[in-house]
């Protein structure tokens, strides 16, 4: 019985992967978007920015998951209630979570790449302009490979976090890690052999992430490392 607990939770594990992975990739466009807007010369831009990253960092990331899947859903139907509309919306476990880690996590990402935007040599991306680059080539070849570089530290630790802030979503009824592991808990009463394959699960990751990401990294600190020497 207890195996066959243990696997229902592992195999829940790719659910818990989907979400943390395209939640990372919505923070990580949020991110990138409001870092760029905070660096723009518009101050329109600027303050939208800042007000997202203020207002989402200013509040628990539960409150925020609840307010999306419960209070936003309600809201929008009220509208299309008093307008007539003969449909309502709701939002599934999956979408609502990885909408909500993806705002949430992209406004601590905003901070880390406005950071490391700031810390690429302004003097590299002058030299570029008087050669002509273009603004894509001068993305992809000069800003681009100094960002993930300079970025990957902060963006490394956000990872972590988000993947282990996926356990908030079971909260909501998606069937994750987290989920069944409760489920097997109360089902036996041995909460702490269930509770500790699922932190053993979240361990892994954790450890995988660290090895792939210490790898891109020497990746991109490769000329780095040739020029100090």
């Amino acid at each position: 019985m207890v195996a066959d607990y243990a696997a229902a939770i592992l195999s829940a594990g790719s659910t818990t992967l989907l979400v943390a992975v395209l939640s990372l990739l919505v923070a990580t466009f949020l991110g990138l978007t409001a870092a760029f807007a905070k660096l723009s010369a518009s101050s329109g831009l600027r303050a939208v920015a800042s007000i997202y990253t203020f207002v989402v960092r200013g509040i628990p990331d539960l409150v925020i998951m609840l307010l999306v899947f419960y209070s936003l859903p309600a809201l929008l139907n009220q509208w299309i209630e008093m307008l007539g509309w003969d449909f309502r919306v709701e939002f599934s476990p999956t979408v609502a979570g990885i909408a909500t880690l993806g705002v949430i996590f992209g406004a601590y990402m905003t901070e880390t790449f406005k950071t490391a935007l700031q810390n690429i040599p302004r003097g590299q991306i002058e030299a570029a302009v008087a050669y002509g680059l273009t603004r894509r080539r001068m993305f992809t070849h000069i800003i681009l490979p100094q960002l993930v570089r300079l970025a990957l530290p902060g963006f490394t630790n956000n990872w972590l976090v988000l993947a282990k802030g996926t356990a908030l979503v079971s909260l909501i009824g998606l069937q994750d890690v987290m989920f069944r592991a409760k489920g097997a808990a109360e089902a036996t009463a041995m909460p702490f052999t269930f509770y500790l394959i699922a932190a053993g699960f979240y361990l892994a990751v954790t450890l995988v992430s660290m090895l792939l990401l210490f790898l891109v990294a020497r990746r991109f600190d490769v000329g780095t490392r040739k020029v100090l020497s």
